[in-house]
C-alpha cells in the first residue's frame, strides 16, 4: 500500500476503498462492508483458532496460540448478525476474542439516541462476556491496561467500551454526522491540524523519522516473533510429521 493509493481512497479501482476488500491489497482476508458482517466473521475466526489449537497443538509445540481483534461501531451494534455472534461467542466463552466498541452516539443519520437507546453494556454482560470500559480513547495507558485484562481473562471473551469523539479535534465537525460521512474540506482540515499544532499547509505529512520509528519496534518485534514461530512450526513438521 503506498501513499499515492491512500491518496486515491474511496475512488474507483483504488486499492484503499472504503471497506476492506479480499485480494485487492495484502493482509486482507475477507471482503466486509454491511455493519455487523466484520464481527460475526471474527467469531468464526475465534472459533476457528480454538478447532486448529485443540486439533494440532502438542506439548511444546503452541502453533495456534492467536488473539482475534475487531474494532467495531454503533452501526454494528445495532445489526442483528452482531447480536447473534456475540451470543454464540459467549455461549463458546471463546477467551481469544476482544471487540472495541467506538462509542461515539453518531451515525450518518444524528445521534444514535434517534433510533437506538438499549444499555449495550448490560446487553454483553447478559451473553457472558467480560465488560469493560474505558472512558477516554486518547488514554492509551487505559486501553493498553484493558488490552492487558483481556489477555489474562479465561472462559469467556471480552468487550472493550471505548468512549470517543468522532472528528477528535476539528473545531466545527467533531461530535457530528458530517464528521461521519463528508470530507472535512480545506478550511476545516487545516483548523483540525492547528489544534493538534500539526503543519497547517501540508497534506499527506510523513514526518522524518516515522518509518525507522515502525521497522525498529513493531517492525522488528513482528519479526522476531514470525521468525521464532516459523523456527517452532519446522521443528513441529520435524518431531510429528
Amino acid at each position: 500500500m503506498t501513499l499515492d493509493d491512500i491518496r486515491r481512497f474511496r475512488q474507483l479501482d483504488s486499492r484503499a476503498p472504503g471497506h476492506p476488500e479480499y485480494h485487492w491489497v495484502s493482509g486482507v482476508e475477507t471482503t466486509t462492508g454491511p455493519l455487523g458482517q466484520g464481527v460475526a466473521t471474527s467469531v468464526g475466526m475465534a472459533i476457528a483458532e480454538k478447532w486448529l489449537a485443540n486439533r494440532y497443538n502438542k506439548p511444546g509445540f503452541e502453533i495456534f496460540d492467536y488473539n482475534i481483534y475487531a474494532v467495531c461501531g454503533d452501526g454494528c451494534m445495532m445489526e442483528g448478525v452482531a447480536s447473534e455472534a456475540a451470543s454464540l461467542a459467549g455461549h463458546l466463552g471463546l477467551d481469544n476474542l476482544c471487540w472495541v466498541y467506538d462509542n461515539n452516539h453518531i451515525t450518518i443519520e444524528g445521534h444514535t439516541s434517534i433510533t437506538f437507546t438499549e444499555d449495550v453494556t448490560a446487553r454483553f454482560l447478559a451473553y457472558g462476556w467480560n465488560v469493560l470500559r474505558v472512558g477516554d480513547a486518547n488514554d492509551i495507558d487505559r486501553i493498553e491496561h484493558a488490552l492487558k485484562v483481556f489477555r489474562q481473562t479465561r472462559g469467556r471473551p471480552t468487550f472493550i467500551v471505548l468512549d470517543s469523539h468522532i472528528g477528535y479535534g476539528s473545531p466545527g465537525r467533531q461530535d457530528t454526522p458530517e464528521a461521519h460521512g463528508e470530507p472535512l474540506g480545506d478550511e476545516e482540515a487545516r483548523l483540525t491540524k492547528r489544534s493538534y499544532g500539526w503543519p497547517e499547509d501540508a497534506k499527506f505529512l510523513i514526518p522524518d523519522g516515522v518509518y525507522e520509528h515502525f521497522q525498529h519496534g513493531i517492525g522488528k518485534r513482528g519479526q522476531e516473533l514470525r521468525t521464532a514461530w516459523e523456527s517452532r512450526f519446522q521443528e513441529y513438521k520435524r518431531q510429528l510429521p
